[in-house]
C-alpha cells in the first residue's frame, strides 16, 4: 500500500457499491419499449385473452386442477403488480420523451435564429445591391441613349442634305422671278437688264482719263481759239 503511488492523471476508480449498476440508457430504451407496447392494441387484446382464459379455467375445470378459486386474488395480484410496474415504466419513458422534445425545441429555436439572422443578412445584402445597381448604368439605359444620339446623329445628317438643295430651289426661285419681271416690261428691259454695265466701270474709266491729262468732254484737245 505504501509504495503504491495515487495517478493523477487518471480517474479515480468508481467504489463498490451494495446497490447493482445498470446503464441509465439502456435502461431507458427497455423502458419506453416496453410502454410503447403496453400502449397498442396488441397488449390489450392478448391480456384480454389471458383474463379470460384464466377465469375460464378456475371456473369450469375440475376442483383439484383449479389453482386459483373464486374471488381471483392470484389474479387481482398479478394485474396489480402489472399496473405497478407499467405506471413507472410509463412515467419514464415520458420524461425521456420530454427531454428529446426540450433538446428538439432548443435546436429549433437555435435554427429559427439562425434563419432569421441569414434573411436579415441577405436583406442587407439585397437592398445594398440595389443602391449599387441604381448608379450602374444598365443595359436599357445604355440602349436608349444610343437610340437617341443614333437618332440626333441622322437628323443632322438630313439637314446637312437638305441645306444645299434649300439653297438651289432658292436660286431658281430668283430667276423665276427675273423672268417674270423680265416678261412684264418687255425685251428690251429684258436686254437691258441682261447687258447693263457696271457703274463702277465708267467712273474709272473718267477717273483714268483725268489722271492722264485729257479733257472731261467727249470732243478732241481744244485749241486757243476754241476758248469761246
Amino acid at each position: 500500500m505504501a509504495g503504491e503511488r495515487v495517478r493523477l492523471d487518471q480517474p479515480r476508480e468508481p467504489r463498490r457499491g451494495l446497490l447493482p449498476r445498470w446503464d441509465p440508457e439502456a435502461f431507458g430504451r427497455v423502458s419506453e419499449r416496453t410502454a410503447r407496447f403496453l400502449g397498442t392494441g396488441r397488449f390489450i387484446v392478448w391480456m384480454s385473452v389471458v383474463i379470460v382464459l384464466w377465469v375460464v379455467w378456475n371456473t369450469s375445470a375440475p376442483a383439484d386442477l383449479r389453482f386459483d378459486n373464486y374471488p381471483f386474488i392470484f389474479l387481482t395480484l398479478a394485474l396489480s403488480l402489472q399496473a405497478s410496474y407499467a405506471a413507472p415504466l410509463i412515467l419514464l419513458a415520458q420524461n425521456r420523451q420530454d427531454d428529446r422534445d426540450r433538446v428538439n425545441l432548443e435546436q429549433d429555436r437555435k435554427q429559427n435564429e439562425r434563419s432569421i439572422a441569414d434573411t436579415e443578412y441577405l436583406t442587407r445584402e439585397i437592398a445594398a445591391l440595389r443602391l449599387g445597381l441604381g448608379e450602374v448604368a444598365t443595359r436599357d439605359w445604355i440602349r436608349s441613349e444610343f437610340e437617341d444620339l443614333v437618332g440626333e446623329l441622322e437628323r443632322q445628317r438630313a439637314a446637312a442634305t437638305d441645306q444645299p438643295a434649300a439653297r438651289r430651289h432658292a436660286g431658281h426661285r430668283e430667276h423665276a422671278r427675273a423672268d417674270e419681271r423680265a416678261a412684264e416690261h418687255g425685251p428690251n428691259a429684258a436686254e437691258a437688264t441682261h447687258e447693263q454695265p457696271p457703274r463702277g466701270g465708267a467712273a474709272r474709266g473718267r477717273g483714268r482719263a483725268s489722271r492722264d491729262g485729257s479733257p472731261r468732254g467727249t470732243g478732241g484737245p481744244r485749241g486757243p481759239g476754241d476758248a469761246g
